[in-house]
Order: structure tokens, then C-alpha cells, then sequence
């Protein structure tokens, strides 16, 4: 089924929302105020994405990148679990690709968990490459995979 996703800029009024979508995501989620400082700051994007039907929109995801210069970070990407594998992912990172190169960003670093297949199948499928790799990273001792998306 095709699904009719939105993405757009998030707003002040989106802190909350987007807190209680980390919170379905992770194990430390970042907190409304947070969310609010990210939204605040003149050099991160912060991009909400929802799931349309006739009747409603539902937020259903989010992502935070951070540009320095010509380069950016993805801080966080989450995708509410009932709504992953619906293309949510791909939709805001391909619109932070683009927000971020019309920037003057040229390069977007990263880094996944090695477990997380559905990320890292994503993020090769948009042609990201593996840069490099930091071991137990992750509170809970796993390895993170840096890669760099070119923009």
C-alpha cells in the first residue's frame, strides 16, 4: 500500500510530538525541552514527517541534523515502530539531503548500530559509504558504523 507521507519543518509546537516519538524509539529518549532547543538552533534542521489519510495526519517520525560548515551530522532519525518499513525514513532523509545541500552542505556523516539491518540497508540504498567505526559506542557495548553521505 502506498502510503501518503508529509514532511515538513518542525515547529515549537512539534517539541512534544517529537519527544514522545524518541521515546517509542529509544532507550534514552531526549526529553520536550530538548526538542525545543533543536528546533531553536539556526544551524540544525529539525524535519517532521506524518502519515495522511482522509481523515487525519498522524506524526509518525523524525530526524535532527546539524551543519557545520560544508558538512552535517544526522543526530537522530525515529520512526514510530508501527509505521517503520513504510518509507517515513527514506522520505525524511531524502528531504534533509536536499534541505541540506540547497545549505552548501556537502557531505552528511553518520552513525547506525551494526544490528540495525533497516537502517543501514537505507542509508547504502541513498548511497552512504562506510568512513569508519566506533567501538562499543552504544550504551549497551554494540559497535556504531560511521558513514558519509555525499550531497
Amino acid at each position: 500500500m502506498l502510503m501518503d507521507i508529509t514532511v515538513e519543518r518542525a515547529t515549537p509546537f512539534d517539541a512534544a510530538i517529537m519527544a514522545a516519538l524518541h521515546q517509542s524509539c529509544f532507550p534514552r529518549p531526549w526529553d520536550e525541552a530538548a526538542m525545543t532547543t533543536f528546533i531553536a538552533s539556526p544551524d540544525t534542521i529539525c524535519l517532521l514527517a506524518s502519515i495522511n489519510d482522509d481523515s487525519r495526519r498522524t506524526p509518525a517520525g523524525f530526524l535532527i541534523a546539524r551543519k557545520a560548515a560544508d558538512e552535517a551530522e544526522l543526530l537522530t532519525l525515529a520512526v514510530a515502530p508501527q509505521w517503520r518499513l513504510a518509507g517515513l525514513g527514506r522520505a525524511l532523509l531524502k528531504s534533509a539531503m536536499t534541505t541540506l545541500g540547497e545549505s552548501g552542505a556537502k557531505q552528511l556523516f553518520l552513525e547506525v548500530e551494526d544490528s540495525n539491518v533497516a537502517a543501514l540497508r537505507l542509508y547504502r540504498s541513498l548511497g552512504a559509504i562506510a568512513v569508519g567505526r566506533r567501538a562499543r559506542y552504544y550504551e549497551h557495548g554494540a559497535d556504531a558504523a560511521i558513514f558519509s553521505l555525499a550531497l
